[in-house]
């Protein structure tokens, strides 16, 4: 029985099968997208994604559906569906009786006597798509019939019938190809059998509407240019694949190269699984150079704090590949030397490389080769911080850092409404200065060992590490709220209790006493820990928002002002075995057990990036997240740990 199943009668409830995903990704970048029936609620829907060279390496959307229609003893049966205004047509969703995802997305339809399977496969290496259409019952030859809706456009846009699209297309092998722009690659559409006709029938279905996109006050319609159908006859137990690549393959070799990937597919059997199979698909190989890549269907790839946060999980903990963690992280420092060394509007995610190698090393890398490699990059981005190399950030007089850009949001809290910050946190940020006073014992402990203790950059460095170790709790501790303060500004310490004071209490060097994580984590226990994540604000704030839903403002709103985020647990839950070792394993498996409590929700068979703050705590966000997914990862690795230090 798979591991992810839905019955008919959840199916055929628009209400309940629309807001359920699927998500097929690739190691290069592409992705299938739809709901469990096959209806596209968001602009980022489609059959196939690609990243696109020409444009920067943008995700675009080639094919956004195909439509099947049975014709079965003179009767037409069309199992599309597709949302125009406030009404769906056709209605195929009422033919489907059921719905597996494991080994990979399947649908059953039945039409009277007729049940009909679909099979959907994304190639992992290639921008190619299959699927496969299996007649399990049938009392007679029946007539399948699959028309091609395309779209060509980025996948934040959305297109209309216009005059500039090429809308002629050139046959190929038992198939067409279409390039409806300048720039695009093509798209090939091919058959598996010899014996399938194509009718040009060119036209645009106008007004098609995305749900998701309405309810958040997005524009939410579009026109779909369809240039014909492809009618293959089929006998009972017989097949036909239909086959949407960038590229001209030969048809007789698509069913064996189906029947040859689908045999190699992964099974899945429990979350674990599933974090494996999620941890190798954002570890994105294009064109040579290895990325990570932050989550589906719209985070983009190589983004700096997010791929420091993951690279141990998804490189240590899968595979232990040591290669892997420095190809990536080489592609990353060359990638970002204006934010590593210049200017950043996320002012900590710099000094979070000392935090990724620190990881590391504890997972057996030498310590002196790390350093002979990557020590003048942690000094360059500890240098870029003193005065007069970053306008955004400066190191004062007290040894921290200041961070302050007008309506610029400097850290990972940067949501916008209106160009305006929702949490400027302008001033001495929490997490900041525990990330710099981090990094800063990192380097000077490498310096050390390699006995470089007269150098101009140990002198200052150390001057700097006892100031901060002199200011840090004077700046940030707030008694009004017996914690940390989340910021200081020039009106003083800020009253908010956030999520990044746990951040503060969790680097390998921390600047406050055993007494302030005690404090941290108390406060922080009752009142941002979900089943599902911390929260980003208290529920006792006044300006907490309780769930993520709404237009883009009240969501942008509820973004870090109360919604409760997986990759915050991995902090949460290593501090918790640090202060109370393996006594700690039933809360970390209480917590875990919540998030894949929710694999059948969002992204079918994938880790939200955020969940409402308040319970029955609905996911949202991208509808599979590379953060999530390795601090999953990174806390199933501590309970082992601790569960055979206690010999379970």
């Amino acid at each position: 029985m798979a591991f992810l199943k839905f019955n008919k009668q959840e199916l055929v409830n628009l209400n309940y099968s629309l807001k359920r995903e699927i998500i097929i990704a690739n190691k290069i970048g592409a992705y299938c997208n739809t709901t469990i029936v096959g209806c596209n609620t968001r602009r980022y829907h489609g059959i196939l994604s690609v990243p696109v060279e020409n444009f920067n390496g943008q995700q675009h959307l080639l094919l956004s559906s195909v439509d099947e229609t049975l014709v079965e003893n003179g009767l037409r049966f069309n199992l599309g569906i597709h949302r125009y205004g406030d009404l769906y047509d056709p209605r195929g969703h009422k033919y489907i009786i059921d719905y597996e995802q494991d080994p990979m997305p399947t649908i059953t339809y039945k039409v009277g006597d007729v049940i009909i399977r679909k099979e959907i496969l994304l190639l992992h290496q290639e921008n190619q798509v299959l699927l496969r259409y299996t007649v399990l019952e049938a009392p007679r030859k029946v007539t399948l019939q699959l028309k091609p809706f395309l779209a060509f456009r980025n996948i934040h846009d959305l297109t209309h019938e216009n005059r500039q699209i090429h809308g002629a297309g050139t046959a190929v092998p038992s198939g067409m190809s279409y390039c409806l722009y300048d720039g695009f690659p093509t798209l090939y559409l091919q058959m598996s059998s010899s014996k399938a006709t194509y009718t040009e029938d060119p036209c645009w279905y106008k007004n098609i509407t995305y749900s998701d996109e309405y309810r958040r006050g997005f524009p939410c319609t579009e026109d779909l240019y369809v240039p014909g159908w492809f009618s293959v006859d089929l006998t009972p137990g017989s097949s036909v694949i239909i086959s949407a690549s960038t590229f001209e393959v030969k048809p007789l070799g698509i069913t064996r190269k189906f029947d040859k990937v689908s045999a190699g597919l992964p099974e899945v059997k429990e979350p674990m699984d599933v974090l494996k199979i999620w941890g190798d698909t954002f570890k994105c190989d294009r064109n040579g150079h290895k990325q990570i890549t932050a989550g589906f269907s719209w985070l983009y790839t190589g983004l700096l704090r997010e791929t420091l946060f993951c690279l141990p999980s998804l490189t240590l903990l899968l595979g232990d590949d040591r290669n892997e963690f420095e190809e990536i992280l080489d592609n990353l420092i060359a990638d970002n030397q204006e934010r590593l060394f210049r200017r950043t509007t996320q002012i900590e995610a710099p000094l979070t490389l000392a935090h990724s190698l620190q990881a590391y090393i504890s997972w057996g890398a030498d310590p002196k080769k790390v350093w002979q490699k990557y020590g003048d990059t942690v000094k360059g981005i500890l240098e870029s911080y003193l005065p007069e190399h970053r306008k955004e950030a400066s190191v004062q007089p007290n040894g921290l850092i200041w961070a302050q850009a007008e309506n610029v949001c400097l850290t990972w809290m940067n949501a916008y409404i209106d160009g305006k910050p929702v949490n400027e946190r302008a001033g001495f940020q929490v997490e900041v200065n525990a990330y710099w006073y981090n990094s800063i014992c990192f380097a000077l402990e490498n310096e050390k060992r390699r006995k470089a203790t007269g150098t101009a950059f140990y002198k200052e460095f150390s001057k700097i590490k006892e100031l901060i170790e002199e200011n840090y709790e004077k700046v940030f501790w707030n008694p009004r709220i017996h914690c940390l303060a989340d910021y200081v500004g020039v009106a003083g310490q800020s009253d908010s209790v956030r999520p990044n004071q746990l951040l503060a209490i969790a680097t390998p060097y921390t600047p406050v006493s055993d007494e302030t994580i005690h404090a941290v984590m108390n406060i922080v226990d009752r009142e941002l820990v979900t089943r599902r994540g911390i929260r980003t604000l208290s529920p006792r704030d006044e300006r907490y928002k309780s769930v993520y839903e709404g237009t883009q403002a009240e969501r942008d709103l509820a973004y870090h002002r109360g919604s409760a985020y997986v990759w915050l647990l991995l902090s949460y839950v290593g501090m918790g075995f640090k202060m109370f070792g393996a006594s700690f394993i039933n809360k970390a498996e209480w917590l875990i057990k919540g998030c894949n409590e929710d694999l059948n929700k969002h992204g079918v068979g994938s880790y939200s990036e955020l969940y409402d703050g308040d319970p029955p705590h609905e996911p949202h966000g991208a509808i599979a997240s590379a953060m999530s997914v390795a601090a999953l990862l990174g806390i199933y690795d501590l309970i082992s740990r601790y569960k055979k230090e206690e010999g379970k």
